[in-house]
C-alpha cells in the first residue's frame, strides 16, 4: 500500500523549510521513527522521523529545495495490497534485518508512531540503511565494476561492507562538499568532536586532486548559507535569504514598527565583579564550571527583573491585556554561521551563579553547533546580548518579539575613573537597555538599569535583593 508522507508543521508556525539533504535512498527500508532527513526552518536544523515502516518508493525533492508544509515529501510501499518489489538475494542477505510491512489480520492498522509522541512499538528500532555502494568499495577495480554494470547484476558478495553512519557536518558545509562533487561520506573529521569542517573537505579535495575546483569556489561567508557563486566578471555576490536570516530580520521589522523602543544606557564600575570572577576562577572546584561577566549579569537581571516586574511581561494586543510573567526565561544572543538567534534558559530565576554559567556555555556550545531545538528559541521573557567580546563599547539592541526588554553589554575597559574621591584605573562598562515603552515607563526602566549596575557595581549587594 502506497502512502505519502507531507512535510509537517514542526511546531513553529513557520510556513515552509529547506530540505538540506535526504539520509535515505529510493529503494531503502526505513522502520518507524527512523530519521530521513533533515531540513531547516527560519529557527533551526531538524531531523525529521519516519512515519512508516516500508520501502521508500520517490523523493519528492532535491537538497536545497524549499518545500511548503502540507507538500508530498516522500512516499513510502508500506506493504497491503501493494506488495513492495523484492529485493535482490544478495542485496537482502547484506542488508538490515528486515521490517515488517504488511498490517496483520485482524484490526485495523494504528496510526503511525512519531519520535516525541509517545513510545514506539516494541522493536522498533533505527536499522542501518542499504550500504551505499560508493561508501564501500575498497578498490578501484571494484569502482570500474560498478559503474559498469547494471545495479541489479552486481555482485556484492565481492564488496567488504561496512556500517553507514550520517556524516556530521553543518549545512554550509555540505553544500560547499556538494559544490566539488564530493561525498561526505568519504570524508574525514580532523577533530575531537567528529564533525566534518570546511578545512576538511578542502584538505581531503586536495588529496584527490580536486584542488583547483576548490581554489575556484567562493571564499567562506560568514553567513547561514553559501552565497550563490560569481561568474567570471561578475562584481557582486547574491546571497539567498533563507532561514534564520529571514526569520532575524522579520522579526526585527516586526519588533521595531510595532514596539516604541526607548534605550538608555549606564556607565558603571565592575571592579569589583571583575575580582570576584578572578576569585573564582583560583576556586579549584569551580575552574571548570567558567564564570564570566555574563553569567553575574545574568543573576544581576533576574534579581533585578524581581523587583521590576514591567519588564518581565508582554503586550498581547488581541486581548488587550498586558501579560505579567512570575518566571523568567532569559534569552542568550548567541552568533553562529547561520545568522543571530536567542535561544532561553528556563525558569532562570531559580538558577545559582554557577548553573546560570553552566546553562550558558551549554547554550552557547549548542548553538554554534547548530543544534538548538526550536522549543528553546520560544518563549523567552527577557533577553541579554553580549556585544562586549566583538570590542563594542555599546548599543542599541532591539526588543525580542513579545518581550518588554533586552540589555545589552559593553566591552569591560580598564580606565581612569573617580573611585572614593581619587582617580585611579578601574574596570569600567556600558549597559544599554532597551524596553518597550507601552509597557514600562522611562522611570521603571531607569530603576531597573540602576538595579542590574549596582550588583555588578558591588556583588554583595545581590544578598540584599530578593
Amino acid at each position: 500500500m502506497a502512502q505519502d508522507f507531507r512535510l509537517p508543521d514542526l511546531g513553529e508556525g513557520l510556513p515552509e523549510a529547506e530540505l538540506v539533504q535526504w539520509l535515505v535512498a529510493v529503494g531503502d527500508t526505513v522502520a518507524l521513527n527512523q530519521t530521513i532527513a533533515e531540513v531547516e526552518t527560519a529557527k533551526a536544523v531538524v531531523e525529521l522521523p519516519s512515519p512508516y515502516a516500508g520501502t521508500v518508493t520517490a523523493l519528492h525533492a532535491e537538497a536545497g529545495d524549499i518545500v511548503a508544509v502540507g507538500s508530498v515529501l516522500i512516499s513510502f510501499d508500506i506493504g497491503g495490497t501493494d506488495a513492495a518489489p523484492p529485493a535482490p538475494a544478495a542485496e537482502s542477505q547484506a542488508s538490515a534485518p528486515e521490517v515488517a510491512t504488511s498490517a496483520p489480520a485482524g484490526p485495523a492498522r494504528s496510526e503511525p508512531n512519531l519520535v516525541g509522541y509517545g513510545a514506539a512499538p516494541t522493536g522498533a528500532g533505527r536499522p542501518q540503511r542499504r550500504a551505499r555502494v560508493a561508501g564501500a568499495v575498497a578498490a578501484a577495480s571494484d569502482t570500474a565494476v560498478l559503474e559498469a554494470a547494471p545495479h541489479d547484476a552486481i555482485q556484492f558478495a565481492d564488496v567488504v561492507e561496512r556500517p553507514v553512519e550520517r556524516p556530521r557536518s553543518t549545512p554550509p558545509v555540505r553544500r560547499f562538499a556538494k559544490q566539488l562533487g564530493i561525498d561526505l561520506a568519504l570524508v574525514e573529521a580532523s577533530g575531537a568532536s567528529g564533525v566534518i569542517t570546511r578545512a576538511d573537505v578542502e584538505a581531503y579535495a586536495t588529496r584527490v586532486g580536486a584542488a583547483t575546483t576548490a581554489a575556484a569556489s567562493p571564499e567562506p561567508v560568514e553567513a547561514f548559507e553559501m552565497p550563490v557563486p560569481a561568474v567570471a566578471g561578475d562584481r557582486t555576490t547574491r546571497t539567498p535569504i533563507r532561514g534564520v536570516r529571514r526569520m532575524t530580520a522579520d522579526a526585527m521589522v516586526r519588533s521595531a514598527f510595532s514596539a516604541p523602543h526607548v534605550t538608555t544606557f549606564l556607565t558603571v564600575d565592575v571592579t569589583a565583579t571583575s575580582e570576584l570572577i578572578a576569585s573564582l576562577k583560583g576556586d579549584r572546584d569551580l575552574q571548570e564550571h567558567r564564570i564570566g561577566i555574563m553569567a553575574v549579569a545574568a543573576k544581576a537581571v533576574c534579581l533585578a527583573l524581581s523587583r521590576h516586574p514591567g519588564l518581565n511581561s508582554r503586550w498581547d494586543d488581541a486581548a488587550g491585556e498586558i501579560v505579567e510573567h512570575h518566571y523568567v526565561n532569559l534569552g542568550i544572543a548567541a552568533a553562529t554561521g547561520r545568522g543571530l538567534i536567542v535561544p532561553n534558559i528556563r525558569d532562570a530565576q531559580e538558577l545559582t551563579l554557577v548553573e546560570l554559567a553552566d546553562a550558558i556555555r551549554a547554550l552557547a556550545e549548542t548553538a554554534r553547533a547548530g543544534k538548538t531545538a526550536p522549543a528553546d528559541m520560544m518563549g523567552g521573557t527577557f533577553s541579554i546580548t553580549n556585544v562586549g567580546v566583538f570590542g563594542v563599547d555599546a548599543g542599541t539592541p532591539i526588543i525580542n518579539p513579545g518581550e518588554a526588554g533586552i540589555l545589552a553589554l559593553g566591552a569591560v575597559r580598564r580606565q581612569p575613573w573617580e573611585h572614593r574621591g581619587e582617580i585611579a584605573l578601574r574596570d569600567v562598562m556600558t549597559l544599554a537597555l532597551s524596553f518597550d515603552h507601552r509597557l514600562v515607563d522611562g522611570e521603571q526602566g531607569s530603576r531597573f538599569l540602576v538595579d542590574v549596575a549596582d550588583v555588578l557595581r558591588e556583588p554583595g549587594r545581590a544578598m540584599l535583593l530578593r
